[in-house]
């Protein structure tokens, strides 16, 4: 009887959100200069989740994460000064409300998934809350806070993973790597400076 193994490469691609999770965050921390200038991504991290529990379908939560890079992109590319993060919480509002009346109101389609976005909408409160209020503190603080945030939802993206629920595991691997790597360039650059 012979066994199949999986060649290297294979074991390599199987985990390719935790490639790219690496390699985006390493391009994020070599243009970092403050902890506060990812206030964003806590949003955004947030969002993509929510995003997916509004329309009912994991599947959503790719598609869903490029919006929100998209969101940020173009708030960058309007006006310099203009701060990226309020985009994205406009965002999450536009995707929590739709997510309300799909599930809950007017659109009404097939009931969301237990947990889904109830669930989804504290944890976009408080992570929202996070981002918001590392605005407005200390910067040093602020960076913490963000981090704080970061590590959060790292542990967010854990049961998520473990779950199998809302969003697509691809992503929530991905979301981990990437938050995490973030969350200690924040805590190392912050205590260093």
């Amino acid at each position: 009887m012979t066994t199949q193994t999986t060649p290297p490469l294979g074991q390599v691609l199987r985990h390719w959100p935790v490639l790219v999770g690496v390699g985006t965050a390493v391009l994020m921390i070599l243009d970092m200069a403050t902890g506060l200038e990812l206030a964003k991504v806590l949003a955004a991290s947030a969002v993509v989740y929510l995003g997916a529990a509004a329309f009912g379908k994991p599947a959503a939560t790719w598609p869903v994460f490029f919006l929100t890079f998209a969101v940020i992109l173009a708030a960058e590319l309007i006006d310099d000064d203009f701060e990226a993060t309020w985009a994205v919480l406009g965002l999450g509002v536009l995707l929590g409300g739709y997510g309300l009346l799909r599930g809950y109101g007017p659109l009404r389609g097939t009931r969301p998934e237990p947990g889904g976005l109830p669930l989804q909408l504290i944890a976009m409160l408080g992570f929202g809350a996070a981002a918001t209020i590392a605005l407005f503190v200390n910067p040093t603080v602020g960076s913490y806070l963000v981090a704080l945030g970061l590590l959060g939802h790292a542990a967010w993206d854990v049961y998520h993973y473990r779950a199998n629920r809302v969003v697509t595991r691809s992503l929530a691997e991905f979301c981990l790597v990437l938050d995490t790597a973030l969350a200690v360039a924040i805590i190392v650059l912050t205590a260093t400076a």
